[in-house]
């Protein structure tokens, strides 16, 4: 689901990952001596308006105080209705999609939820087509029409997955009366239908939830009041943490604080989620990028030594990954540690010479301004320096800036973290290689275009095993990016919360109504 700013989660006794929605306590608005249940993120919220984000902060948010026709159950992998009575594929080939919503549904400004308001939130969202927003997520979208309570999705190519990405937060269904056609609404303030209302809002600092009396859909029963709070910084975070300030964490602890974690510790409470985090080193293909040559990729991925790396600046709690798809998803494979013996400074020089590309190579590294992508910015400089066929410059920004920087263009290379929006390959390979990339960074291969295609048409994603493995030898080979490492997240709460286990599952689905005093 997007990518992230890096976008992760132990329990004293290692608490079972959730396979089902469980019962839950719930607290109503005001009960309690506690007041809000806090939880604590270093994620950053891009935009309040669903066309405008497509990171883990935004998402999270989204799937409280909007809703989507369809959404995921903890542990689930499959969509159920949330907005929607119920959907459906009609016809063959996987081209046509149908949703009959809820009667009844309201949006917190007191309007009804209709199925033309369905129809203007996803025409309005490719419309925009903002560089941060999730329009490529629905680049194979051709038509959606409302008629009555029914909404039906006309795909340009059979889409098996289609339901899944109507999950999303890029799925959010918006009020037409309050959200303009062309452009994103501004403020502080939202306009949705989900399970939480959005009380107060301050940016980068706190959101105060409480839960929404008109919600109805797939949550039973939403939980108490909530205050999301949003820290600068991953050791920001670690020190409210470390000082008592905060009921649950997530995204994201440095390193130093993962790898320090006492699992014998009676007042810790730590969960993990399903889905991996990657990190990939994205490259520039635009005209008069370093970077467009090939070659260059090629020689950065055999110099770059991820194993390193994972030592050095994630005190080895990260695993290296050579591949798109991270190890425990459908399909994945190992084609750069393949291809790409790393660390290999005399392959590399033979690369660059056969091209006729005179070294040192000159190149802007961005990244984020946080502790662990710094750190991993001066690792990757200083093992390419250390070649001397690289120089190096880094550039660092605060994330939304950043956003704005990689997505137009400004940097040769840049790091970015990504996690799936749904359980499935289809998340790591077509919004970020596919000819509509969410990562703008110029790639295009109507090699792989083909193959996503082919992906696309399975219902049993079993089948489509083989296709997403060519696809993987297909990207080692071109490398518009350099997967470096992957690793487990990690959800912390104290002993007096409940239901930190089912917050999260990988789908970008924050189940804050799970949370409960004990």
């Amino acid at each position: 689901m997007h990518w992230t700013r890096p976008r992760v989660w132990i329990t004293s006794a290692v608490v079972v990952p959730a396979v089902a929605v469980g019962g839950w306590l719930t607290l109503a608005p005001g009960e309690g001596s506690e007041g809000p249940i806090t939880v604590g993120t270093s994620d950053v919220i891009t935009s309040l308006d669903p066309a405008g984000a497509y990171d883990a902060g935004s998402w999270a948010l989204y799937s409280n105080v909007f809703q989507s026709l369809l959404t995921f159950r903890a542990g689930s992998p499959t969509p159920v209705p949330d907005a929607a009575e119920k959907c459906a594929f009609t016809g063959g080939g996987l081209k046509s999609y149908r949703c009959e919503l809820r009667p009844g549904l309201r949006f917190a400004g007191g309007g009804e939820v209709t199925a033309a308001d369905v129809e203007y939130s996803f025409e309005r969202m490719l419309r925009i087509k903002s560089k941060q927003g999730p329009a490529g997520l629905f680049a194979n979208l051709k038509s959606v029409s409302a008629q009555g309570r029914k909404v039906t999705f006309q795909l340009h190519k059979g889409d098996a997955t289609f339901p899944q990405k109507l999950a999303t937060g890029a799925g959010s269904i918006v009020d037409s009366d309050d959200y303009p056609e062309d452009r994103l609404r501004k403020g502080t303030s939202v306009t949705g239908s989900g399970p939480y209302l959005l009380k107060r809002y301050e940016q980068g600092k706190r959101a105060r939830l409480e839960p929404n009396p008109d919600y109805r859909g797939a949550v039973r029963k939403t939980g108490g009041p909530v205050e999301v709070r949003y820290h600068p910084t991953s050791d920001a975070l670690a020190k409210a943490w470390k000082s008592g300030g905060l009921d649950v964490i997530h995204r994201q602890l440095p390193a130093d604080t993962l790898a320090e974690l006492n699992p014998s510790d009676p007042d810790l409470r730590v969960s993990e989620a399903r889905s991996p985090e990657i990190r990939n080193l994205v490259f520039s293909l635009k005209p008069g990028k370093p970077t467009a040559e090939t070659a260059v990729r090629q020689a950065i991925a055999t110099v770059v030594d991820r194993g390193t790396l994972a030592r050095r600046v994630h005190r080895s709690t990260v695993q290296p990954l050579y591949s798109l798809i991270p190890q425990g998803v459908l399909a994945h494979s190992n084609p750069f540690f393949d291809t790409y013996p790393e660390g290999n400074i005399d392959r590399a020089r033979k690369i660059l010479q056969e091209a006729n590309i005179e070294t040192p190579v000159k190149i802007t590294l961005g990244y984020w301004e946080d502790t662990s992508p710094a750190k991993e910015a001066a690792e990757v400089k200083r093992q390419l320096e250390a070649s001397r066929l690289f120089e190096v410059r880094t550039a660092s920004a605060e994330w939304t800036t950043y956003q704005r920087r990689f997505t137009d263009g400004r940097y040769d290379a840049f790091l970015i973290g990504w996690f799936s929006d749904f359980n499935d390959p289809d998340s790591f390979t077509q919004p970020l290689v596919g000819r509509n990339s969410v990562l703008h960074n110029g790639y295009r291969n109507d090699t792989v275009d083909r193959l996503i295609a082919r992906t696309q048409q399975y219902e049993r994603r079993s089948r489509a095993t083989s296709a997403f493995k060519e696809m993987q030898r297909e990207i080692a080979k071109d490398v518009p990016m350099l997967p470096l490492w992957q690793r487990t997240e990690y959800v912390l709460s104290n002993r007096g919360v409940g239901g930190s286990q089912y917050l999260t599952d990988g789908t970008g689905v924050w189940r804050l109504w799970e949370l409960n005093r004990l």
